[in-house]
C-alpha cells in the first residue's frame, strides 16, 4: 500500500468500493461481524489473531481458525441459556484470549458485546448491567466479588483455574467443552448493534452508545490509513479493551484487517512496554498520551545506542505535547501522529500516516475519509482560518459516520445537519484543527474521560457529604487529575481520614481512574441564582493551584 496524497484520496472517497474491500458480506442484504473479523480468515491455519503475553500462565498464540472454533463454541452456549439476536452479553475480563472468545462468539450469535473495564467498582457494573438488560456477564475468579453486591445480576459465566465451587456460576471450560465447534453466523442488518458502550456524560449517569454493524466499515478506514497497518507489521495497541479505542482498534480493527493483535495482562509500566516491544519485534504502536509520557519520564530505561524497531506510533485520548512527540522520534525512532475520535463516533479526525498531508505539532488533523468534521461558532456557522469555534461532524456529508444518537435517548447531541463533539477547536483553514479544550465538564484523565456527575453522586453517597463539586486539575503526567470540592455535614470532622474515605469510597463504587486523587473541604461552593454549581470557578482555582 503506497502512501497518496490526502486531498485527491478525500475528494475521490467511494463507499461502495471501500465496502467491497472491506467486507465479504453484503450490508444491505445482512453481515456477520464474527465472520468478517475471524471467519473471513481462518481457511490458513497459519494466520494468527492473537499473541497473548501473560502474568502467570505462559505465553500462548491463536489463530484465526481455533477462534473460529471457540467462538462457535461461545455462540452454543449463548443460545443453549436463550441469548441470541440483540441480547447484550457482557465481559468482566482482563487482556486474555478468553475475552476476545467472548467477544467473537458473541457477535457470531448476533448479539451484542459489552465491555466491563476491570476496574469497574460495583456501583459502575451495576448500572451498566441493568441499564442494558444485559442477559449474560463472563468474569474471572479475581473479578468474581464484584458481582456479589449486585441486585439483579444475570447468569455468570466464570473463568475459573479452580473449577465449580459454592457460587451457582456456569463453568466457562466445562459450558466450553460441552458445545459444538460449528455455529452458523447469524446475519444482522446494517444498522443492527454489534456493540453496547457507555460514555461519561457532565449531567446524569454515562450515556449509552450501541455500536452499528455498518460501523466496520469506519474502523476499516482508520486502520488502513491513519494507523497505516500493513500487513507485515506486528500490531499492538496498548489499550484496554474495556474502553472504545481499545474494543474498536485493538480487536475490531486489527482482526478485520486480518493482522495479528497483540494483548499484555500485565499492568502498564513502562518497564513492561518496553518488555512487550522487544520480544514480540512490535512495528506499530498505538497508545494514550498519558503512555507516552511516562516512558519519556523513564528514558533511563533505554540505552543511547538501542533500536526498538518501531516503524510508526499513533496517540488518542488527548493532544500530545511537543515534548513528547520530538522525544518519540528521537528515543523510539518513529514517528507519532495525533488522532480524535470519541465513543460516540469513532475515530474521526486524523494525521495520517498513510495519506501525505502537512502535519502541525499540537493539531489533531483532518478529517478521516468518509467523514467531514467542521468547527462552528455559537450560530451553528462555520468558522473561518484562525478562528474557534465546537468540532461537529457534518452529517449529510459523511457516509461513514455510524452514531445514531444515545440508546436511551439521554441527550440530543445534533443540531439540524450537525453532530456535536463538545470539544472547542481552533481552525487553520486548510481543513485541520487544533484542539484547545471542552465547552462542557468533561474531565480526561490518563487518557479516560471522566463525568464529574458520576463522581460528584458517589460522594453523596458517604453520610458525612453535603455537597461536592469535581473538576480535572491540570498534571504533568496525567493530563488532569480528578479534585473534589467538598462540603461535609456538621456533626462530620474534616480532615484526612474523611478524605481517604471517599478516595475509597469512589475506587471502588465507580474505578480506580474515576477517583479524586485531591480532596479538599470547603465551607461552600460557587452557585448560579438557580442553584446549579459553577464548575468553570471551580476549574480556574484548581488550575492556579496548580501553577503555584
Amino acid at each position: 500500500m503506497s502512501t497518496q496524497a490526502y486531498q485527491p484520496f478525500y475528494d475521490q472517497f467511494d463507499i461502495d468500493s471501500l465496502a467491497q474491500d472491506a467486507l465479504q458480506g453484503n450490508l444491505s442484504v445482512g453481515i456477520n461481524a464474527c465472520h468478517e473479523i475471524c471467519d473471513k480468515w481462518a481457511d490458513d491455519p497459519e494466520r494468527i489473531a492473537l499473541a497473548f503475553e501473560g502474568i502467570e500462565r505462559p505465553p500462548e498464540r491463536w489463530s484465526y481458525a481455533r477462534l473460529q472454533q471457540a467462538a462457535a463454541r461461545f455462540a452454543n452456549l449463548l443460545q443453549q441459556h436463550g441469548v441470541g439476536k440483540g441480547d447484550r452479553v457482557a465481559a468482566l475480563l482482563p487482556r486474555s484470549p478468553e475475552l476476545l472468545v467472548v467477544i467473537l462468539g458473541t457477535l457470531r450469535a448476533g448479539a451484542v458485546y459489552q465491555p466491563l473495564f476491570t476496574a469497574f467498582g460495583a456501583g459502575a457494573i451495576e448500572y451498566r448491567l441493568d441499564k442494558a438488560g444485559t442477559r449474560l456477564v463472563v468474569t474471572d475468579d479475581q473479578n468474581r466479588f464484584k458481582l456479589d453486591a449486585i441486585q439483579k445480576c444475570p447468569p455468570i459465566v466464570r473463568v475459573s483455574a479452580k473449577g465449580e465451587d459454592s457460587h451457582t456460576d456456569l463453568d466457562y471450560h466445562a459450558q466450553m467443552l460441552a458445545q459444538s465447534d460449528q455455529f452458523e453466523p447469524v446475519l444482522i442488518g446494517a444498522d443492527d448493534p454489534i456493540l453496547q458502550m457507555f460514555t461519561s456524560g457532565t449531567v446524569g449517569k454515562s450515556k449509552g452508545v450501541a455500536v452499528p454493524a455498518r460501523a466496520l466499515l469506519s474502523f476499516y478506514v482508520y486502520m488502513r490509513y491513519a494507523i497505516d497497518l500493513k500487513p507485515e507489521d506486528r500490531y499492538w495497541n496498548v489499550t484496554d479493551p474495556g474502553w472504545a479505542y481499545g474494543l474498536y482498534y485493538a480487536v475490531v480493527g486489527p482482526l478485520l484487517l486480518g493482522a495479528t493483535t497483540h494483548f499484555n495482562e500485565n499492568g502498564f509500566t513502562p518497564d513492561t512496554t518496553y518488555a512487550m516491544i522487544r520480544k514480540y519485534g512490535i512495528t506499530n504502536l498505538a497508545a494514550a498520551p498519558t503512555a507516552y509520557r511516562l516512558l519519556m519520564a523513564n528514558d533511563q530505561l533505554l540505552t543511547d545506542s538501542e533500536s526498538l524497531g518501531l516503524r510508526i506510533a499513533s496517540s488518542a485520548g488527548e493532544p500530545l505535547n511537543p515534548e513528547v512527540i520530538n522525544w518519540v522520534k528521537r528515543r523510539l525512532g518513529c514517528p507519532v501522529m495525533d488522532h480524535y475520535g470519541q465513543t460516540e463516533t469513532g475515530m474521526t479526525c486524523c494525521n495520517h500516516h498513510a495519506l501525505e498531508h502537512p502535519v502541525r505539532i499540537g493539531s489533531m488533523g483532518y478529517s478521516l475519509p468518509g467523514h467531514r468534521v467542521v468547527a462552528l461558532d455559537g450560530d451553528y456557522r462555520e468558522v473561518g482560518a484562525g478562528e474557534t469555534g465546537q468540532l461537529a461532524v457534518d452529517v449529510h456529508n459523511s457516509p461513514l459516520f455510524f452514531f445514531a444518537g444515545y440508546t436511551w435517548d439521554e441527550k440530543d447531541p445534533f443540531h439540524d445537519r450537525y453532530y456535536l463533539t463538545g470539544d472547542v477547536v481552533i481552525s487553520h483553514g486548510d481543513g485541520s484543527y487544533s484542539f484547545t479544550g471542552r465547552d462542557d465538564d468533561i474531565i480526561t484523565t490518563a487518557g479516560y474521560r471522566v463525568g464529574p456527575a458520576d463522581v460528584e453522586s458517589t460522594l453523596l453517597e458517604h453520610p458525612a457529604v453535603a455537597e461536592s463539586g469535581v473538576v480535572g486539575k491540570p498534571d504533568s503526567s496525567r493530563g488532569a487529575v480528578i479534585k473534589a470540592y467538598v462540603v461535609t455535614r456538621p456533626q462530620f470532622d474534616a480532615d484526612e481520614n474523611l478524605a481517604d474515605e471517599l478516595k475509597e469510597l469512589v475506587r471502588n463504587r465507580l474505578s480506580t481512574h474515576a477517583f479524586p486523587r485531591e480532596v479538599e473541604f470547603v465551607h461552600e461552593l460557587p452557585k448560579t441564582p438557580s442553584g446549579k454549581i459553577q464548575r468553570f470557578i471551580l476549574r480556574n482555582k484548581a488550575r492556579e493551584e496548580a501553577d503555584q
